[in-house]
């Protein structure tokens, strides 16, 4: 069975100079694509790796290691840390 495909019922409305609109048919054409298409095709390849980006955190292997040696040998609670429990405990 083939996967079914999402229907495109909601609308993005775009201005752009009649420079723009015809160098955006050009490029649809060229690639046998209506515009819409076209401009769905490469905008949400680069919508995609925006967002992953922003999401994901990138850490060295160093700080890795460090992560982990913290979560398994977790440091003793300060003073500080203590009393802010009590408080918390106390609301």
């Amino acid at each position: 069975m083939a996967p079914s495909v999402a229907a495109r019922d909601d609308r993005i409305e775009l201005r752009a100079t009649r420079e723009e609109k015809r160098l955006l048919v050009a490029a649809a054409a060229q690639e046998r694509l209506d515009v819409t298409s076209f401009i769905m095709r490469r905008v949400l390849q680069a919508a995609r790796e925006i967002v992953d980006k922003a999401e994901r955190i990138v850490v060295s292997k160093r700080d890795t290691e460090r992560v982990l040696n913290l979560l398994e040998n977790p440091p003793k609670p300060t003073r500080v840390l203590i009393e802010a429990a009590r408080r918390r405990r106390s609301r």
